[in-house]
């Protein structure tokens, strides 16, 4: 599998990420392997914090949440998924799947052995984590659930994801800070949009960006529906302690908290909330709110 590796000056000045590299590789299931770049932060021997980003962002997305997960005593690791970040990135968009990424994923969980994990995930790392809570359960302690989803194309997407996804498709330059910064209700200073834009040096390194979009699962017989479907019956049996945080401004998801509250056993009696002001990347409009509650719920379910 041929893939683009970032080169490293790219990330020279980024604003509010002083955090050391770490880098692991998976198998590209070709013969080949893949680095996955991930950081970890805080006491090497505390029980971890999973923090799982989605598209077209990064480990950047949670600089302000790390530091306030340590201070309190967590681990935090947040790996960059393939294609992302300081991860490597296959060239060619049929090189990225679902399934792909679950695998890849997963193997890095194995390889850090990664136990009593509290899994914090949004949009892709929602799709891809909570697959990984279904496939290895006794790995996790608790989710916290932050605007994602796991669609099994048995429901039509809303307007807005359809309207998101023909954007994606069609735009000339990916525009990956900008999308970030159109997802938010506070918005980005142009550092922080550069911070996202980092990761592509030109439109050659966005294949899975590119990709992600068209990879949810929008209809009864799409792919991943069959994997996705025999996820939900796993979760539903589940007691994991399940919390969900969600933006009030993300026209995307609204709602979808509304079905892990009900299909979740985990998530009976559990201080869900939607908070305002915050929109599809929560962790930036409302970050600090984000890592407390999740925090609150750690020492709660502890």
């Amino acid at each position: 599998m041929k893939a683009l590796r970032t080169p490293p000056e790219r990330f020279d000045e980024l604003v509010d990420y002083p955090f050391a590299p770490n880098y692991l590789e998976v198998d590209d299931t070709e013969g080949g392997a893949l680095r996955v770049h991930y950081l970890d932060e805080g006491p090497p021997d505390a029980a971890p914090v999973l923090v799982m980003h989605g598209e077209p962002s990064w480990s950047y997305l949670y600089r302000h949440m790390i530091p306030r997960f340590t201070a309190a005593g967590h681990r935090v690791i947040a790996p960059d998924l393939i294609g992302f970040g300081k991860s490597d990135k296959p060239t060619e968009r049929e090189d990225y799947t679902y399934e792909r990424h679950v695998a890849w994923m997963g193997s890095v969980l194995r390889q850090l052995d990664l136990r009593n994990i509290t899994l914090v995930c949004q949009d892709w790392g929602g799709l891809i984590g909570l697959r990984l809570w279904a496939e290895m359960p006794d790995r996790f302690a608790r989710i916290v659930i932050a605007n994602t989803a796991l669609p099994t194309g048995d429901h039509p997407m809303s307007e807005a994801f359809r309207a998101w996804r023909a954007f994606s498709q069609d735009v000339p330059v990916f525009p990956a800070g900008k999308i970030v910064y159109g997802g938010t209700v506070n918005k980005l200073t142009e550092a922080e949009i550069a911070a996202y834009d980092a990761p592509y040096p030109d439109e050659d390194y966005k294949a899975g960006a590119r990709q992600f979009p068209t990879l949810v699962p929008d209809t009864p017989d799409a792919p991943s529906t069959t994997e996705n479907r025999a996820a939900w019956e796993v979760l539903k049996t589940l007691d994991t302690p399940v919390l969900t945080v969600f933006g009030a401004e993300d026209k995307v998801m609204a709602g979808v908290e509304k079905v892990f509250q009900k299909l979740c056993p985990g998530a009976a009696g559990q201080a869900h909330v939607v908070l305002p002001n915050a929109g599809h990347f929560l962790q930036e409009d409302v970050g600090d709110a984000l890592a407390d509650r999740t925090n609150a719920f750690i020492a709660a379910t502890s």
